[in-house]
């Protein structure tokens, strides 16, 4: 811990609440008692090639202060040894604009768009109207990617509740996906990043594999967040068993006893086993850590406990 951000400090600013193919060619993937046919396209390294083979760490856009310019922010990014950013669904275009040209003259890649739609307008909506709210927001995410050079864009696919069963969820999300936005993200060459959540949907790896595997598009494939299973499950097993189907990873770190997330290393995340199992699966790309804002120290601190999650500690 460094001495400018005490533990109670640092702690206190990270349990904020949190709402707001391994080889060329086609292959096999075993995955804990299924196997599924990967697309050759998909069955290429399973990170980010922008990366040059290496595993680097990022930030979410909205963990940088908001009060510094956007050029600022991108030029933070750097001093504090960041390697990439994962943006938010930007719908002025002027602020686009401004942004990639401020990570441009930064050299910081915004490697990443993360849709901003899907929650109050979820694919999985019985509701016309609902759905196209979703999918507009998926359209504008795909324009910023084109605009920044990213190479994805997250999607929560599907949200189960009282109004939505799990299966009019799964084949919803499914149909939407593969009529409505494939199409155009095949087109421009961006991959929809399916992300797992408390959404209620996609509960097992299993599932989420076959979820992905069924719309049999390498430009559909998994956004992994490593601590966002950890109440139920091992993210290790998940990770093992999506393979090549993961295309990125969010940091984040979970503690059961108390139902929270908490600081990077100081959850239930087993951080050696975890970092053995990315190389394991052939990753390399963006880690990108999905964590409360805070100032230049506590940043700096994030990105020490990053730096360690990679040396396997």
């Amino acid at each position: 811990m460094s001495e400018s951000v005490s533990r109670r400090e640092f702690l206190g600013q990270s349990t904020a609440t949190l709402a707001a193919a391994s080889a060329a060619g086609a292959g096999w993937i075993a995955g804990a008692g299924i196997l599924s046919r990967v697309p050759a396209a998909a069955a290429q390294a399973a990170g980010d090639r922008s990366t040059g083979g290496k595993l680097k760490k990022a930030l979410l856009w909205s963990m940088l202060p908001g009060k510094m310019s956007i050029a600022d922010r991108f030029k933070l990014t750097a001093d504090l040894g960041f390697e990439g950013i994962e943006a938010m669904t930007v719908e002025d275009q002027k602020v686009e604009e401004e942004m990639r040209v401020a990570a441009d003259k930064a050299g910081i890649p915004i490697h990443s768009v993360m849709n901003m739609g899907h929650w109050q307008n979820p694919l999985s909506s019985d509701k016309p109207e609902v759905v196209a709210k979703g999918l507009q927001a998926m359209r504008t995410s795909l324009r910023n990617a084109k605009a920044f050079g990213a190479d994805t864009v997250l999607l929560v696919p599907a949200v189960v509740n009282p109004e939505t069963r799990y299966q009019d969820a799964y084949t919803r999300s499914q149909k939407v996906i593969r009529e409505e936005l494939l199409p155009a993200y095949r087109e421009a060459g961006v991959v929809i990043g399916i992300e797992n959540v408390w959404n209620k949907f996609l509960l097992s790896p299993l599932e989420f594999a076959r979820y992905i595997d069924e719309l049999q598009d390498p430009h559909v494939r998994a956004y992994f967040d490593i601590g966002n299973n950890v109440q139920y499950a091992y993210p290790e097993d998940w990770l093992l068993t999506l393979g090549p189907r993961i295309k990125k990873l969010h940091l984040k770190d979970f503690k059961r006893s108390n139902n929270q997330f908490v600081p990077l290393r100081e959850g239930d995340v087993n951080w050696p086993v975890v970092r053995k199992a990315i190389d394991q699966i052939g990753y390399k790309g963006f880690l990108t850590a999905e964590l409360p804002g805070g100032d230049e120290a506590y940043l700096r601190e994030v990105g020490k406990r990053i730096d360690l999650i990679i040396a396997g500690k």
